[in-house]
């Protein structure tokens, strides 16, 4: 692994323990009160609305293809799981890939809390609930991610073992792995679902 997440600064963000059951691991789908503007703007009216522009856009292209690195990671992990692809092929395939995928994610969290979500904040005070949560979901993935890393390495150096200790470390790193995934898919959906309604009620100048 090339990439070290470790050295990253992330604001201690948290859920109030009465709103406990709105946190990315507990919830399913997110809270309409939270999620206010989704009735007014549809998902499949989205890019029809005359506010849809080049911000929307970008925003669903990124998570488009965090969607997809995900994916691919976890596709590369399930070829050597299968015995598809040996130790060395394995370690080439996953190495850039994971580290691309990783680097990403942390890049589009850090630009959405240090500068969007502050702004979608001044907008409309009812948006302060959502991207406080949203912002709360970034650190349980971080925390998520920074275990993925460690996983990563482990699962690297158990290649070298003898034996079938390489293919035991990846079942072990893709049971984290497949959680860190699934919460950060969840979490995709949902921050779409306020971030999208938002651009087409407000427009997409006082983001920029």
């Amino acid at each position: 692994m090339t990439a070290d997440f470790r050295g990253s600064s992330w604001e201690d963000c948290g859920i109030a323990e009465d709103n406990a059951h709105l946190g990315l691991a507990a919830r399913s789908s997110i809270d309409d009160s939270i999620a206010y503007l989704l009735a007014a703007h549809p998902q499949a009216g989205w890019r029809a609305h005359a506010n849809f522009g080049q911000l929307a856009d970008f925003w669903l292209h990124v998570h488009g293809s965090l969607r997809g690195e995900g994916a691919e990671v976890a596709r590369v992990v399930d070829r050597f799981r299968d015995r598809q692809l040996d130790p060395h092929a394995f370690e080439r395939a996953f190495v850039p890939r994971l580290n691309g995928f990783l680097g990403h994610l942390e890049q589009h969290h850090q630009i959405e809390d240090a500068a969007y979500f502050p702004k979608f904040k001044t907008i409309d005070p009812r948006m302060v609930a959502g991207f406080d949560l949203l912002e709360a979901d970034h650190a349980l993935i971080h925390e998520l991610l920074l275990n993925t890393v460690d996983d990563a390495r482990a699962l690297l150096a158990a290649l070298a073992l003898p034996g079938d200790a390489g293919l035991r470390a990846a079942d072990a790193y893709a049971q984290g792995a497949d959680r860190f995934l699934a919460l950060m898919l969840r979490h995709l959906a949902d921050e779409e679902e306020i971030v999208i309604p938002a651009l087409l009620e407000h427009g997409e100048r006082p983001l920029l």
